[in-house]
């Protein structure tokens, strides 16, 4: 996780120098600035860009196509998808179970949790489509499934949960719902250390903190 989050500081560090540069390159004599006179008149500073070092190392100069080269490829890979693919279908069922906490539950700290989760799961879906969509669509997977997802409830546990009512019910919701967000977490560990896209990274890591957050919540319960 830390190679992942310097990836994404450098990158947009890189972004914005290279902004810089460039607004300082077509900064003309017209301008009247002073900043802008100086940069463009600063010795070997025309159209460079200057390169955060890693951790420990300074910063260089190089040149924008160099800095553009320096970029890390976050092009989705295979665990990128297969995460996404695999968390739309974690998050249905989710919307699944929380959808009869109104009618079943006596705890309103129950119902209250149900909320939430259906109420930040459910734009996480369409953001995940969307995703899907702008890097052309779904991938065939191999090896993983509905039944072999982390923490999915089985069948027949829906099936227990849709009888239960009252004091019954609270008490089966929060030990699937607890589990079914452990899984997620595993998922979203997995995705951290395999993936290689930005976005799918960020996702990843608001699961992790919503999810992580809830999980004490709903143990405390």
């Amino acid at each position: 996780m830390l190679i992942s989050r310097f990836r994404g500081t450098t990158a947009v560090a890189l972004c914005a120098v290279a902004v810089l540069a460039l607004s300082a390159c077509e900064s003309g004599p017209d301008d009247g600035g002073p900043t802008a006179k100086s940069a463009a008149g600063a010795p070997g500073s025309s159209g460079s860009v200057v390169a955060p070092g890693k951790p420990g190392e300074p910063a260089r100069r190089v040149s924008p196509e160099e800095a553009a080269r320096m970029l890390p490829d976050e092009t989705p890979n295979g665990a990128d998808f297969r995460y996404v693919q695999m968390m739309i279908e974690h998050h249905r069922q989710a919307l699944v179970m929380t959808a009869l906490a109104p009618e079943r539950a006596a705890s309103p700290q129950v119902k209250k949790v149900a909320e939430r989760i259906a109420a930040a799961q459910g734009p996480e879906i369409g953001a995940m489509r969307g995703w899907l969509k702008k890097n052309g669509g779904p991938r065939p997977q191999t090896g993983h499934d509905h039944h072999t997802m982390p923490g999915m409830a089985t069948e027949a546990q829906l099936a227990e949960l849709r009888a239960a009512r009252g004091t019954a019910f609270d008490t089966l919701f929060l030990s699937l719902m607890i589990a079914h967000h452990e899984g997620a977490l595993t998922m979203a560990g997995e995705v951290l250390a395999e993936g290689n896209n930005v976005l799918v990274e960020e996702m990843a890591n608001d699961v992790v903190a919503q999810q992580t957050s809830e999980i004490q919540r709903m143990r405390s319960m």
